[in-house]
């Protein structure tokens, strides 16, 4: 599945709120997302880029899905619904 090419920072941390992550912190081009979700803190920075390249995006959905415990192809559904 391909990712957007056209997803900024910000908005790729929307999309991760909907599983329990918060932006804790901003510090210069980068944020920090944290979740709790499953009881246990779970800490992710990204860059607040105007686009976010892809590998960049597959790094963090691994470490995001890894943390949910769910496989990274169900995330991405999930995430983009395609």
């Amino acid at each position: 599945m391909k990712l957007p090419r056209d997803l900024s920072g910000h908005e790729f941390a929307n999309l991760l709120r909907r599983y329990g992550y918060e932006v804790i912190r901003q510090s210069g081009s980068h944020l920090q997302l944290r979740s709790g979700i499953l009881g246990t803190n779970h800490t992710v920075t990204e860059p607040a880029h105007k686009f976010l390249r892809t590998g960049t995006q597959n790094s963090i959905l691994a470490r995001v899905a890894q943390c949910l415990r769910m496989d990274r192809s169900e995330l991405l559904k999930e995430l983009f619904g395609r």
